[in-house]
Order: structure tokens, then sequence, then C-alpha cells
């Protein structure tokens, strides 16, 4: 590492480089296998190794540099490379010194400058540590960043719209149409950061397109109602994709699909209007036992929600006519009117339509019932002895009700769902990882359920150790590791008979397009990305082992 002052008379592609008092630069130098030239530029872009396959001789997901090359631009600096393939490589981070905000952080002893990309005896920096106000205002003068929303200004308590759009345009038009609704707006181009936005500024509602570009957006709206801190947040899906039925199956309150109308969406963001000044959320429960209808009652009901319980399907119906619920518990054994035929008529109206409906049922049911139910209702719960704990967490998620309003023992139901441990104490896992840092992470977490974990360094491994411990009931599953990829290892694992339904989920930071189909068609039974999202990888292993 050699870090110094750059010649004059060099070209650098940033501006505040070019009109920096003086360019400081951090050269690392390497004795690896070196770079060629053709490459020395693709290795910055994401996903990308000079060697870029996924059984690649070397480990890693191809995301560092592209990072660090970021991260030096919101420096204001800029990285560059040089290589000679069989010797090595320097890897070089040039800064710029600006007198003005810094004449307290560094001191530049005079010192013979480092040449320009390298060579040049090393310079010793006297750094303080800044506090953190001095740091901000220093950081605003590298960074110069506006997003051109309103995140800076958000305060607690405050009606706010999170608008997740990758389209800089669309998401200006969202941006103005939220103020003129007198919303303040937070922005954001990327899937990835909606929960992280969310979970910081608790938006009154989350306006989300599905096709964007980085990560499914049926995937962050899963992330976003699987956390307890965000699951109650309005989700108002606008897409090009038309897939309305999964959307609000999911959880979402409505689906647009684009182009949308400049009038619809003034109608849209009304609505979230009316949500926020709205009383309460209206429930309506269908059940004919008055037993039962009572304890349903008692089970969901609270000071913040308004509750109309009838006892048969023609009132059922006249309550729905009458007025908009948020949504409605549903038993199919009905005195006047069958289930699935109350449910054919709710069908045909539109308005009805629009109200999630919940079954509640000790029916058996058939495959062929199912699909008819799910045409219109959106989840169904069987009666048993745990049902009432998922009948409260489904129909708070249509309700939209934050947890921390609910009470003590409603929230610990909830968390009993959220974070029910049954299911995974003593099961047999298998992680096959290159990187030890996730593979420490994750065996954390899972000893934490009690499991038992082995794990495998490399793909060939996986496979050796599932056949000297048939035992092993579930394996997770990296995608991009050295020599033997997780392609290669899943189908390797599937040709073996018995293992050819072992429950293999993959975990890889490989998340853009179609990424998901080659991972299921390698033999993968579903399918996560990192960033691992703890409780969904456990929620996901939990349906994988009750199959």
């Amino acid at each position: 590492l050699r870090i110094g002052l750059v010649q004059s008379g060099w070209s650098a592609d940033h501006p505040l480089l070019r009109t920096a008092d003086a360019v400081l630069a951090f050269a690392v130098t390497d004795t690896g296998v070196g770079i060629p030239g053709d490459k020395l530029q693709l290795i910055f872009e994401a996903f990308q190794q000079a060697d870029g396959s996924t059984a690649r001789k070397y480990g890693g997901t191809g995301l560092g540099l592209s990072i660090s090359r970021e991260l030096s631009r919101l420096l204001g600096g800029e990285i560059r490379v040089t290589s000679t393939v069989g010797t090595g490589s320097t890897f070089t981070l040039y800064l710029p010194y600006i007198r003005k905000g810094f004449q307290d952080y560094f001191t530049l002893p005079a010192t013979e400058p480092m040449a320009e990309p390298g060579g040049a005896p090393a310079l010793r920096l006297a750094a303080r540590t800044l506090d953190t106000a001095q740091a901000a205002d220093n950081a605003a003068i590298y960074v110069g960043h506006d997003a051109g929303d309103d995140r800076n200004s958000v305060t607690p308590g405050d009606a706010a719209v999170l608008i997740v759009e990758d389209d800089a345009r669309y998401a200006k038009v969202l941006l103005d149409l939220a103020r003129e609704k007198g919303f303040k707006g937070i922005v954001t181009y990327q899937g990835d950061s909606a929960l992280t936005l969310a979970r910081d500024y608790m938006p009154t509602a989350i306006v989300l397109d599905i096709d964007l570009p980085d990560t499914d957006g049926f995937t962050v709206l899963e992330r976003l109602k699987r956390d307890p801190s965000t699951r109650h947040i309005p989700v108002h899906i606008l897409s090009k994709i038309n897939e309305r039925e999964r959307g609000l199956r999911q959880g979402a309150i409505s689906y647009l699909v684009k182009p949308v109308s400049p009038e619809r969406l003034d109608e849209e963001f009304s609505r979230i209007q009316q949500f926020l000044v709205r009383s309460k959320p209206s429930l309506l429960v269908v059940e004919d036992d008055e037993v039962q209808r009572r304890r349903i009652v008692e089970l969901i009901g609270a000071a913040d929600l308004d509750i109309t319980a009838v006892d048969s399907g023609e009132k059922a119906l006249e309550a729905l006519k009458a007025g908009r619920f948020d949504c409605a518990v549903l038993d199919l054994t009905l005195p006047d009117i069958d289930g699935f035929a109350l449910l054919d008529a709710i069908s045909l109206d539109e308005d009805m339509r629009k109200t999630p409906i919940v079954i509640y049922t000790a029916r058996d049911l058939n495959r062929k019932e199912v699909a008819r139910l799910r045409r219109v209702a959106k989840t169904i719960v069987i009666k048993d002895a745990r049902s009432p704990e998922r009948l409260l967490d489904e129909t708070a998620l249509f309700l939209h009700r934050s947890p921390a309003k609910l009470p003590e023992f409603q929230r610990k139901m909830l968390e009993e769902v959220h974070a029910a441990q049954s299911g995974l104490a003593g099961r047999r896992v298998l992680i096959v990882d290159d990187d030890l840092r996730n593979i420490f992470a994750l065996t954390t977490a899972l000893e934490r359920q009690e499991m038992a974990v082995s794990f495998a360094e490399n793909g060939r491994d996986g496979i050796e150790l599932l056949r000297q411990d048939p035992t092993i009931e579930i394996v997770l599953m990296d995608i991009m590791m050295p020599e033997m990829d997780g392609y290669d290892t899943m189908r390797a694992i599937r040709n073996i008979p018995q293992f050819k339904s072992l429950p293999i989920i993959t975990l890889t930071a490989k998340a853009m397009k179609g990424d998901r189909d080659k991972c299921i068609a390698a033999g993968a039974s579903d399918y996560i990305t990192k960033p691992v999202d703890v409780a969904q990888l456990l929620s996901l292993m939990r349906v994988w082992l009750s199959q």
C-alpha cells in the first residue's frame, strides 16, 4: 500500500478532482495472476470478473469493485487499474483534497509527490477524529447529493409516500402528485432500498412498480409484508405487468396497470388521503354459528376496528352492497347460501370483489375446491389448533393494522406466528457456500433455531457430505462458487435417485431477471437473494420441510 500526492498534468474524470487543491492517491499493488487489458474495465461492472463463469477458479460475487467505484465517486474521486498478466495489478483510489472544510482533517507535510499511476515515497497523513456534525459538513462537500425528494425534511408523524419507481420521469410525476395532495415524497429507483426506506421513514403509503431493474417487485412486496414493522403500510402497485391477483393476494391494497391516466392517478392518491383520515378499518364477519362468530370478533376485534358480524349469506351480500369493507372473514357453511355460490355472487359485482376475503372453515377441501376459492378469496385458513393465530395474522395483513396499536395479547399472538420456531428444531441442514463469512452468519441464525448444521465450501464437497449423511433434510446452495458452481452441483444432486426430492434453496447475489428460472431449471426448490432476509429464509425452510 502506497499513499501519496499525485503529480499535476494528468487527466481526471471527476470534476472535483480537476478542481481540487491537491489529489491524494492510495495505491494497492498485488502479485496476483494479473488481468488482460481487454478485461480492465469489465471488472468494474456488477457481477463481472475477468473470469466471468459461475464456476471460475476464484470465488466472489463480482460486486466489490462495482461498489468501490460508486463509493469513490460519492467521495468525489475515482478508481483506476493497471495490470500485467502473470505479474500482478495496481488499483489506485484518487480523492480530492479541498482545503475548505478539511484544514483540520489532513496535515500535508512537504514530500515528493507520487507519480501517476504509482511509484513514489510514502506520505504520512495526520488525521483527527471528526465529530458527527463536522463529518456531515465535510461529506456534503464531496457528495453534493440531492435526490430531489423530501427525505431530508420528513419528521416522525409526517404524511409521506414512498415511491419505488425506476423510471425517473414517471417517479417525478408521482412525486409532484404526492406533493399536490399534501404528502412528502421519498423516491428510490432501486427495489432493494424499499424495505430500508420504509423502516426508516414509516411512510403513510408505498407506491411500488413491479418491473424493477435490480429486484423483482413481488419480492419487494413480499419483504415489506413479511417484516412486522412495515407489514401494515398500504402498498399501491403501478406496473406494466398485469398480475393483479398475485399482488392483491400478497397484501397490496390496489393494483393499477400502466399506462394509467392522470385522472386515475389522482384518484389513487385521493384514496391514500382517505386511508389516512379514515376513522377505523372495517371488517365483515360471516359465520352462522353464534359461538364461533363471537369468538372471531373477540379474537380479531379491538378499539381500532369497526366490525360487522352477520349469520347468513344474504345478510353478507346486503352489508357488502351497503358499504365498503377493508376485509371479510367468511365461513363456507351457511344456512341459506352455499359459500361457493356466495363467492360467485361477490365476484360478479365490481365493487364487492375489491374486498379481500379470508376463508375460515373446518371443511375438508379438495384441490378443485381450493382452486375455485382462490379465484375470489385471498387466503384460506383451515380451522385447527393454530388457526386463531393464522386468522389474526391474515386479517391484520389486509386491514393494514400496525402491531404497535394492537392489544398486548394480539401482539404476542402475531409475534408467535412470525417468530415461530416449530418445525425447524432438530432438522438437519447443509450449507454449500465458498464464503466462510456467509457460512458463519447462516450457521449462527440456524443454530438459534436449534437446527443441526453441516457445511461445505464447494459443490463437490457438498455432494460428498450428502452421500455420507443421507439424513440431511434440506440444502442451502450458493450459486457462484469456484470450480463447480451451484447450477452444476444441483444437477449432480438431482441425478442421485435418493435426492430427487431433497429441498434445495438457492442463496445467491445473482438477482437479475431470469436467474430464478435458471435456478429452478437446474434443480432448485426455491430461491432467495443475498443479502439474505433471515425471517424469509426461515419461512421458506418451514414450508419445504413440511412437504
